[in-house]
């Protein structure tokens, strides 16, 4: 039997985040094969997995990161089933190892990111051992991106949300902080009410056509009434049109002219878990 050190189970250990014990036993069940004892690991992880696949992950880390040149941003949602896990310090690392590797890659959509290696195994088979590692159910749930010549990000305290925006232009740290932690509070649906669905458009004027015949007002004047309070629902849910969180004298339209008058915003994203 092939004789496995201390040092050979700590080698496995930082390569796949298991036990102790767990890696000793993958590594004497392989006779001391790296590969084998990985794949050990994984198939209990797949056994994990097996037997929670009808859990719910409503739990998790949301991580959102910014690239070196400052020009894209990434937010990543890495879900679990009980907040215990979701603080755990390895599970939040994992989560920032994969974001970092969706910093570096760009990829298009979330199955391309699963596809990506990590330390050499594909994050998708990796998601697997550590399922194994923790013994919860885990998911890569969420995952997207902004460019522009500049960008955002912001993580509220305790990784359960997090927002990203991109600009046409450069612009101060602070302004774009400010601009990234005004979406994660406030939660806009679009940039601008052009950006606003047809579908909810409709849906919208439907429900105030709705409220006012219920108030008594005649039919014939339903329909303005509900035009009325549609430019109330893009004022509360556009974030040009959005009262500042800091000052609400002012719109984020009236911020960013103060900032610069040429710099508009190509888009943003934001992700929360519960």
């Amino acid at each position: 039997m092939t004789k496995i050190s201390a040092a050979d189970v700590a080698k496995l250990r930082k390569m796949t985040g298991s036990g102790m014990m767990d890696c000793k036993n993958a590594l004497t069940e392989s006779n001391g094969d790296f590969d084998e004892a990985i794949d050990i690991l994984r198939k209990k992880g797949q056994k994990v997995a097996g037997k929670r696949a009808d859990r719910d992950t409503s739990e998790g880390a949301v991580i959102a990161k910014k690239s070196s040149d400052g020009k894209k941003a990434v937010i990543i949602a890495l879900n679990c089933e009980t907040d215990f896990v979701a603080k755990n310090d390895d599970f939040v690392k994992f989560a920032n190892q994969i974001s970092d590797i969706a910093v570096k890659n760009n990829p298009e959509n979330l199955e391309e990111l699963k596809n990506l290696e990590l330390n050499g195994v594909k994050i998708s088979n990796e998601i697997i051992t550590q399922t194994g590692v923790i013994g919860e159910k885990i998911e890569l749930g969420y995952y997207d991106k902004v460019e522009g010549e500049s960008v955002a990000s912001y993580i509220h305290p305790g990784n359960k949300l997090a927002s990203i925006a991109g600009f046409t232009k450069v612009i101060e740290e602070h302004a774009g902080k400010d601009i990234v932690m005004q979406i994660a509070a406030m939660s806009p649906i679009a940039v601008d009410k052009d950006g606003v669905s047809q579908e909810i458009i409709d849906k919208e004027i439907e429900i105030g056509k709705e409220l006012a015949i219920q108030e008594g007002k005649p039919a014939d004047l339903a329909e303005k009434i509900a035009v009325g309070r549609l430019n109330k629902f893009f004022k509360e849910n556009t974030l040009l049109n959005q009262q500042w969180v800091k000052d609400n004298k002012k719109t984020i339209r009236d911020f960013l002219k103060e900032i610069d008058a040429e710099v508009k915003i190509t888009g943003f994203k934001r992700y929360s878990v519960n």
